[in-house]
């Protein structure tokens, strides 16, 4: 069975009993560095573990933020209105997606499942109007984010269905919603402004494509909407952070029957510490919870700075042994 074809198993909910194996380890400029002083790359890292999955970057960005940074230095800030006169970038000029068609090649040869990093409905407009001012424009102009939610929800479709046409395996859109403790913004917004269009987006997808798998990405608490992802049509989710109150007891006994789970390894809280007895206890817990459960190992987020190579080592030796004993 190649990597790929575990990794769809696992997602169906028919794991085998081996659990696929995947590292953020390319996010973040230092512990690249450092992967690539040990290993010679970070390629040679993930090839070295055997990964399983491929988490791909890439692919045109909606707006033209020079453009973005003349209104806010016009106007002092971006609002919903101002934004809606600036035209969406062209989401369908191939030359965009060389980067993914060349990330996707190279782990296609490693028989991976290949995922794709999709912009979500309200963190990709993080970058234009600036989190604070976002959050802000969620209580003063909902009609008009209601317009710009929207129009962000079609192009999203389009980018969506680019990469499926280049041969991904899912679509993996990323959209955080969640703090420590509870969502960002209240359920109400988020049922009113966000949900719908996130529904129109992977319905469109599972229509367009046939049924392709999509996954969400959300960071923090989201216990308050986890009742609607599988309404949604999201057949995975990452992090499910423990950390931020997300049970994985709550997970078995309300969802493993309904979608995946991507997570296991806390960048928030065990890796990265120099601490390796609680780094040890901690994998083989998650382990002896989850393993051959409808669950791939991997980084809650891109591994930090702080975390040493010979930890990052440390952890995934045990991991790949636990995953494949």
């Amino acid at each position: 069975m190649t990597s790929c074809e575990l990794v769809k198993k696992t997602i169906k909910g028919e794991n085998p009993g081996r659990t696929p194996v995947y590292g953020w380890v390319g996010g973040n400029p230092g512990i690249s560095g450092a992967i690539t002083e040990r290993f010679g790359s970070v390629a040679a890292f993930e090839d070295h573990y055997g990964f399983d999955m491929a988490h791909i970057f890439g692919g045109p960005e909606p707006y033209d933020m020079d453009a973005v940074a003349e209104i806010a230095a016009s106007e002092g800030e971006v609002t919903p209105a101002a934004l809606l006169e600036l035209p969406l970038r062209p989401v369908s000029d191939m030359a965009d997606y060389a980067d993914a068609r060349e990330t996707l090649t190279h782990h296609k040869r490693r028989d991976r499942f290949c995922y794709i990093q999709t912009p979500g409905i309200f963190e990709c407009l993080n970058v234009p109007f600036g989190i604070e001012n976002h959050l802000c424009w969620l209580a003063m102009y909902p009609d008009e984010l209601k317009e710009v939610y929207r129009r962000q929800a079609e192009w999203n479709i389009q980018f969506a269905l680019n990469m499926a046409e280049l041969g991904m395996d899912m679509i993996h859109v990323s959209d955080d919603w969640g703090a420590q403790n509870n969502l960002m913004f209240s359920f109400e917004m988020w049922k009113e402004l966000i949900y719908p269009n996130h529904k129109r987006v992977v319905s469109a997808v599972k229509e367009k494509t046939g049924g392709m798998p999509v996954s969400l990405h959300s960071d923090g608490d989201i216990n308050a909407v986890t009742d609607y992802l599988a309404d949604i049509g999201y057949n995975a989710v990452h992090p499910w952070q423990e950390s931020a109150n997300m049970s994985y007891d709550t997970y078995m006994a309300k969802y493993s029957e309904k979608f995946a789970i991507l997570g296991g390894l806390c960048i928030q809280t065990t890796l990265g510490f120099g601490d390796y007895t609680r780094l040890e206890n901690e994998i083989r817990r998650v382990f002896a919870l989850l393993k051959g459960k409808r669950w791939m190992f991997c980084t809650t987020h891109f591994v930090q700075d702080h975390c040493s190579v010979d930890e990052l080592v440390f952890a995934y030796d045990l991991a790949v042994k636990l995953a494949r004993e």
